[in-house]
């Protein structure tokens, strides 16, 4: 496995052939997915008073293929914290140890950064997606948020990341 920054110049067509194999989670999250659209934003997307630029968006290529992204962003919810956006595997991926080994990457480089704490969301929805979650090390952080939109309810969960 392979797992390095990707470039919106260079890698969109593959990114979107990724988020076709992995629009359940769209499904799921939104109730539809324009897998072009998604591939497109996850470039641009960050949660609030982030600044894209700064952000890492990250690859995971098994066999040469495209299989997993990350997306982390720097100064939510409070300056100096790091923020996991979204992780996505490819539903061939699921289970087979490939999302640990992306988020030890996106650990990592959190912490070169020098962020204490690493965030997430998940969605109440997402009963496989929260257990992964604890099982590496997420904790509750009593957040909890609505989104008009979708109807979902959404938990910010954390993970300290020490020395």
């Amino acid at each position: 496995m392979l797992i390095r920054k990707l470039d919106p110049s260079r890698d969109l067509a593959i990114l979107t052939t990724l988020q076709t194999e992995a629009q359940d989670y769209w499904l799921l999250a939104d109730g539809h997915c324009d897998p072009a659209q998604k591939a497109a934003a996850f470039f641009t997307d960050t949660p609030p008073n982030c600044d894209p630029a700064h952000s890492h968006r990250l690859g995971l290529f098994d066999d040469g293929q495209l299989s997993g992204i990350a997306e982390l962003s720097f100064g939510f919810p409070n300056p100096g914290d790091a923020y996991l956006g979204l992780m996505l595997l490819a539903p061939r991926l699921r289970g087979s140890g490939s999302g640990p080994v992306l988020l030890a990457e996106t650990e990592s480089r959190a912490r070169a950064a020098g962020s204490p704490i690493l965030y997430l969301a998940v969605l109440e929805a997402n009963p496989r997606g929260r257990a992964f979650w604890h099982r590496m090390g997420f904790a509750p952080t009593g957040v909890t948020g609505h989104n008009p939109d979708t109807g979902h309810i959404m938990h910010r969960l954390a993970k300290p990341l020490g020395a």
